[in-house]
């Protein structure tokens, strides 16, 4: 039997574009055994990895003593092989045969191929997430039927990524009407806990528009949801690499973050962003965090339509 330590992402999104790594490793070592190192929000996501031997839940502690945790955690086992996508110093003092540690891009290139590079993998492997049986009968349960069922998230980590929910209830408006992409589709709406403001005023603009509200489901249970889905549109966030990783065709709405390092994994994606470039919206604000206000202004009803009509044309 061969040991695997695969120290991914705290963040959700970051773990999931990195998930196609521990794939490739699922696959190309029938022998081995997986202990998944992670952040307490992604700790879900893996818990159907096969042959998964522990899930190390990581929780970040003052003086970064949370590495000291895990070092004590592992180091009294002997690993075959350890995969650090976190680049810590932690990952050096394990006993190992066999070490591969991320070297970060100096350059802008998507986090899929760089999150490959740490086993040098020439053709980045998809993100692929392993869910059960029970949460697929769950999500059938939920979403029952054909639908078709466009998925929405209005929401992301913080405001400066965030589409203004006007615009998505116009676009929602015009793809569902009876001359649009998705004549009487149903809308999935999504987000994590605590997203409900997001979704509200969406929901309070559409009042006659069918809506199933899973803001708020466990990610599991929400990525079983998402396979469902015809059509997935939403902000920059973890729940659009979700979106791609579960093979749904997903359209990322980008501004003030890095579409070629960050667009949705696949050729059943696209990204779309306003007229300003990225390095410019950059650049012209010197912490985007302290922002108080979308800054995807620049990126028209119009624009995200007409991509969402392309990219469901392309994926029929």
């Amino acid at each position: 039997m061969q040991r695997v330590l695969f120290i991914t992402s705290t963040r959700i999104g970051d773990a999931i574009i990195n998930s196609g790594v521990l794939d490739h490793l699922v696959r190309t070592r029938p022998q081995a055994r997986f202990t998944i190192a992670c952040g307490p929000l992604a700790a879900s996501l893996f818990s159907e990895t096969p042959r998964l031997e522990r899930i190390i839940v990581m929780r970040k502690k003052k003086a970064g003593l949370h590495w000291l945790d895990l070092w004590r955690q592992t180091v009294g086992l002997k690993w075959d092989l350890v995969v650090d996508l976190r680049c810590s110093v932690t990952s050096h003092f394990l006993p190992a045969r066999q070490r591969r540690i991320l070297e970060k891009s100096k350059t802008p290139i998507p986090k899929v191929a760089e999150a490959a590079s740490v086993l040098g993998l020439d053709a980045p492997p998809d993100p692929r997430l392993h869910l059960s049986g029970a949460v697929r009968t769950e999500a059938a349960d939920r979403l029952p039927g054909d639908g078709p069922w466009l998925a929405i998230c209005p929401s992301a980590s913080w405001i400066f990524k965030v589409w203004p929910a006007e615009n998505f209830a116009d676009f929602i408006r015009r793809f569902t009407a009876s001359g649009g992409v998705m004549p009487g589709a149903h809308v999935v709406m999504l987000g994590g806990p605590g997203d409900a403001v997001y979704a509200q005023p969406i929901f309070d603009a559409l009042p006659q528009t069918s809506f199933v509200d899973l803001v708020g489901l466990g990610l599991p249970e929400t990525a079983a949801c998402l396979e469902r889905c015809r059509l997935y549109v939403g902000n920059d966030s973890g729940l659009m690499h979700m979106a791609a990783a579960v093979g749904t065709p997903t359209l990322g709405l980008f501004g003030p973050s890095d579409d070629r390092c960050y667009a949705p994994w696949g050729e059943h994606t696209d990204a779309v962003r306003g007229p300003a470039t990225f390095a410019e919206i950059d650049g012209a604000h010197d912490d985007r965090r302290e922002h108080p206000e979308s800054l995807l202004a620049d990126l028209t009803v119009d624009t995200v339509y007409d991509a969402a009509k392309a990219l469901f044309e392309r994926t029929a």
